[in-house]
């Protein structure tokens, strides 16, 4: 697949309390085994866009806005929500983090590429209409989907593969018949929320260290049957690598060689259904080692998918 990697140094800027486990040093986790992999003259790689008010006001009100804007301190750092905190430059990194998406919808639309990983920060999925949260302060991958829907896609599947539930997100499409979402979690675990299933929405649970077995029999009864009904014509991924084994954030099992089998399914699925590519974002994945190495080899099956 032709595959871009979109991301961009302010998302470096935003920074939280000392030892904060959402940090820039993800991004560098990242980038610097996508060096050492060779697999950089694999990929375009792309500059995320500063994204606008309108972009991010597709799915959050502007209550909520404009609230994330006041409290971005002039020095120092402010609390957000518990988890999460806002620093001066935070909203440089914000913009681009949501940017990253509309420039993959828009490189996708217009064929120049089949598949692109946000390698962004703040991530987003905790975040909903109406609240930040979980580390999240925009739905990076909500607005992305959003976005794509004004374009003209008419149906949409976001995966996500986060060890915490994508509760923003489902907030967000419960009700939206041209989105699917399918959201894998540890259960019970943060962020504690009501697990409901629509005809939008299908969760799948997992309990504490589930592994790769677990994972495929989860994709191939549950979502790909749903996938094939749906039949989306673009698929969005909630990348999140903390259901890896060397991950303290959560308790699951996952290693390197289940992403690589999970985003090569997904691939496979798109190419036979004809669906127009895949947009993956980066969500959890707090062990730099560990999600350096899943992040590369997730890229690496879409460049070979």
């Amino acid at each position: 697949m032709r595959t871009a990697v979109i991301s961009h140094p302010h998302c470096r800027k935003h920074k939280m309390i000392a030892d904060h486990p959402e940090c820039p040093a993800r991004l560098d986790a990242i980038s610097d085994r996508l060096l050492a992999s060779g697999l950089d003259i694999a990929v375009t790689q792309k500059q995320a866009p500063s994204a606008t008010r309108d972009h991010i006001a597709l799915v959050h009100d502007h209550t909520m806005i404009d609230r994330v804007l006041t409290q971005l301190p002039e020095h120092g750092l402010k609390n957000l929500d518990g988890d999460t905190w806002l620093c001066s430059e935070s909203f440089k990194a914000i913009e681009r983090a949501v940017g990253a998406g509309i420039l993959a919808v828009d490189e996708i639309l217009a064929g120049n590429l089949d598949a692109a990983f946000c390698s962004v920060r703040p991530p987003g999925h905790h975040a909903n209409q109406h609240t930040s949260a979980g580390f999240c302060i925009f739905n990076n991958v909500a607005i992305a989907a959003a976005y794509a829907k004004q374009q003209g896609v008419e149906r949409i599947a976001i995966l996500d593969i986060d060890v915490h539930h994508g509760n923003g997100t489902q907030d967000i499409f419960k009700s939206d018949p041209a989105v699917l979402f399918c959201s894998l979690f540890q259960y019970p675990f943060y962020p504690n929320t009501a697990i409901e299933n629509t005809d939008s929405v299908l969760n799948s649970p997992l309990a504490i260290a589930s592994d790769g077995k677990d994972l495929r029999a989860l994709y191939e009864q549950q979502w790909l049957p749903r996938l094939k009904s749906f039949s989306p014509q673009l698929v969005l991924i909630s990348a999140g690598f903390d259901a890896h084994l060397e991950d303290e954030m959560g308790s699951l099992k996952f290693v390197e060689t289940d992403y690589q089998w999970f985003t090569e399914q997904v691939a496979q699925f798109v190419k036979d259904s004809g669906a127009l590519g895949i947009i993956s974002y980066l969500e959890g994945g707090y062990d730099l080692s560990s999600l350096g190495r899943s992040a590369v080899t997730h890229i690496k099956a879409l460049v070979n998918g």
